[in-house]
């Protein structure tokens, strides 16, 4: 292990992704996309295995610019992850993307806990979606029907006709909501919705459906293993919101791989940046400002970047610009990350 660096606040080049669902709406977060591919998802903070292409944040700022979060992470995991432990394959335990849905995403699945015991190759992965914009007709899809059972399903499935989508839950939504998605839930992102998500680290999907498009495999027999039947909708707290004179913060959602806050700031400030010895990462949705460690060069921040606030980060301020809006993930501790 190398000698301990001090800590300073982390920016990663986003990592796009084409998709042929994808849109162009990531340039209003900031990305300068390839002229004339659909891009569908923005990786923003990303340390999968080597075997997935394209799969590990390279950081962007600092001493370590150039170098991937994990060579960052193996010279000294503690300054970075703190209390935090890494995931079962060596990374950094949380996956953060955005996510421009043109057209529909497939409808899918993530493997769930029985799945994953007996396949050591497939990981959990529970999600959280906080939407951005909503283009009518703004729906996700979340769970499957009450009483549609596996066999119905199933039949639908190798049909695979429209009657798919007439069994699952359609939501309508809109910007601002987070909607929690974990291993198991039959889901699918509706057209014209633009969302963070917010992860575990994985890229196990299951494929069932894809709205008449044929050049994308099906995975209809792993998929059936591992989707709830139950008809029952993902739990999900009721949002707490705190408000001071300058700042609302609410909280989106909390699970037990991660905490989402969305902190609004109304006029400009100044704020303590404190991680409590976990890591916690910034998404900004809007606004700008700039972060101040230590003796590092100030970091600029605008709508659409995402920092890495190491855990044992200190003496760190933010000067936010009003009308800013970051949602703030941290996880889940007693010593829980927060903005002071």
């Amino acid at each position: 292990m190398a000698d301990a660096f001090e800590p300073y606040p982390l920016l990663c080049e986003p990592i796009l992704k084409p998709k042929v669902w994808g849109g162009r709406r990531l340039e209003t977060l900031g990305k300068s996309l390839p002229p004339g591919e659909p891009i569908g998802e923005s990786w923003e903070l990303a340390d999968l295995p080597n075997s997935i292409a394209g799969g590990r944040s390279v950081v962007a700022n600092g001493i370590f610019a150039g170098q991937t979060l994990r060579e960052v992470l193996d010279q000294d995991e503690r300054v970075i992850l703190g209390h935090a432990r890494r995931s079962a394959d060596g990374g950094f335990p949380l996956l953060l993307k955005y996510l421009d849905a043109r057209e529909n995403l497939s409808v899918q699945v993530h493997p769930d806990d029985a799945y994953v015991a007996a396949h050591p190759e497939a990981h959990l992965k529970n999600e959280a979606w906080i939407v951005i914009d909503a283009q009518p007709p703004g729906l996700i899809y979340k769970g499957v029907k009450p009483g549609v059972t596996r066999e119905q399903f199933e039949a639908h499935l190798r049909a695979g006709d429209d009657s798919v989508v007439d069994d699952l839950i359609a939501v309508p939504v809109q910007p601002g909501e987070c909607h929690y998605l974990p291993s198991g839930t039959c889901h699918a992102l509706g057209a014209g919705v633009l969302v963070a998500e917010v992860q575990t680290p994985s890229d196990t999907t299951f494929r069932v459906y894809d709205w008449g498009r044929t050049e994308r495999e099906l995975h209809i027999d792993a998929a059936l293993q591992c989707i709830d039947f139950t008809g029952q909708p993902p739990k999900q707290r009721r949002a707490a919101v705190v408000r001071t004179a300058i700042t609302v913060t609410t909280e989106l959602c909390r699970t037990d791989s991660f905490v989402i806050e969305r902190t609004d700031i109304k006029a400009p400030t100044s704020l303590n940046i404190v991680p409590n010895e976990m890591p916690m990462i910034w998404m900004v949705l809007s606004g700008s400002g700039t972060l101040r460690a230590g003796n590092v060069a100030a970091v600029p921040i605008t709508a659409g970047d995402t920092v890495l606030m190491p855990a044992l980060l200190e003496d760190c301020v933010a000067g936010i610009d009003a009308n800013t809006s970051v949602l703030v993930i941290t996880l889940p501790s007693p010593t829980m990350g927060l903005i002071a």
